[in-house]
């Protein structure tokens, strides 16, 4: 197998693992955001909003677009949002099974 192949998705996963970023992606799957409404739905600070939407601009996780003074985001693909999905479905699994072995252990 290419090794290149599996950093470079490392890469991107590494892209992806902050909490705020998850965010962003979540709210990105239905439409474009500029930055302003970004930080108002997210909250935080603008320079750590600012960092976060840079790093996954610059791995391609997200598309942007320049209209005036509004840096408009989007996904640069809806298969980020779905990975980031079932993801969040595994680890929901994960843990639903392990709330299951608590309460058999319980008893």
């Amino acid at each position: 197998m290419d090794k290149k192949k599996f950093e470079l998705q490392a890469d991107a996963c590494k892209a992806l693992a902050h909490p705020l970023r998850m965010e962003v992606i979540h709210l990105l799957k239905e439409k474009e955001y500029c930055f302003a409404e970004i930080l108002e739905v997210t909250g935080g600070l603008k320079s750590n909003l600012s960092q976060h939407l840079k790093v996954m601009t610059k791995k391609g996780i997200l598309n942007v677009r320049r209209n005036g003074q509004c840096s408009h985001f989007s996904l640069s693909s809806n298969k980020v949002a779905k990975a980031c999905e079932l993801m969040r479905e595994v680890l929901i699994e994960n843990l639903q099974e392990q709330q299951k072995l608590f309460s058999i252990a319980k008893n």
